[in-house]
Order: C-alpha cells, then sequence, then structure tokens
C-alpha cells in the first residue's frame, strides 16, 4: 500500500512537492490522473447541486408564496451569484448547463415537497420557469 491508500493529505503533499521539483519518475501518474479527473467532475457536480438548491427555493417562492422570507430571497440571491462565479471560472460548463439544469429540477422539485409539506401534485414535473429565469429572473 502507497500512501495514497493509507493517507491521502500525505500522498497529496508528496505529489506536489514531486510536481514542483520535477522529479516525474517518482509520481504517482494513474493516482494523479484519476484525482485530477474527479476534480472536474466535482466542478460538474457542484453546478448541479447549487441548481438543486436554486430551483428548491424558486419553487417555494412561486407555490408557497404566503410563507416567503428573506432567508428564501438570500439563497436564491447566492445560489444565483455562485453559478454565475462557478460558470464564469468553468466556462466548459456553460454546455452542459441545461442538462444541469433538468436534473437539478428533478432534485430541486424534491427539497420544495419535502420543506413546504404540499401535494407533490403542486409541483409540476417539468419547469415552470426557464433556465435563464432561474440564472438571472428577479423575484
Amino acid at each position: 500500500m502507497n500512501d495514497y491508500d493509507l493517507d491521502f493529505y500525505v500522498w497529496t503533499q508528496r505529489q506536489s512537492a514531486l510536481l514542483r521539483s520535477r522529479e516525474w519518475e517518482k509520481l504517482d501518474w494513474d493516482n494523479l490522473a484519476k484525482e485530477i479527473e474527479s476534480m472536474g467532475k466535482q466542478e460538474r457536480r457542484e453546478l448541479k447541486n447549487r441548481l438543486c438548491v436554486l430551483v428548491g427555493s424558486l419553487l417555494k417562492w412561486k407555490y408557497q408564496p404566503e410563507q416567503c422570507c428573506a432567508s428564501w430571497e438570500a439563497t436564491i440571491a447566492v445560489q444565483q451569484d455562485d453559478i454565475q462565479d462557478l460558470l464564469s471560472e468553468n466556462s466548459s460548463l456553460k454546455p452542459f448547463l441545461e442538462e444541469a439544469f433538468l436534473s437539478g429540477y428533478k432534485k430541486g422539485r424534491l427539497l420544495a415537497i419535502a420543506e413546504t409539506n404540499l401535494l407533490p401534485s403542486t409541483f409540476p414535473n417539468e419547469p415552470p420557469f426557464d433556465l435563464d429565469y432561474t440564472l438571472t429572473g428577479d423575484l
């Protein structure tokens, strides 16, 4: 077993040092490749997760307006802002945006159902708003 399996943090520090010193022959190439690929996948997951939270909040705002509060508004604004930042830093995620939105809608709908105690039929299976409104719309 190597550091990768025993102590991931130690492994990362060792790999960083080896990269900086250009000791290519000592690098753990297979695990480095796996971790770099994982980092890219994490960005996609973050986009989906942020859209899920954003959509859930927008659905609560739309279908339970009597419960609207400042924290919902803040959650919506923060998620919209963070998604824009994520897309600015990772422009290659833009082609994936529509797919992430639809995935985020499914999960956001489940969040809204759980958090509002409204009947699931209250929330449509298809988004009642488009991606543009989701990312930039005023409440």
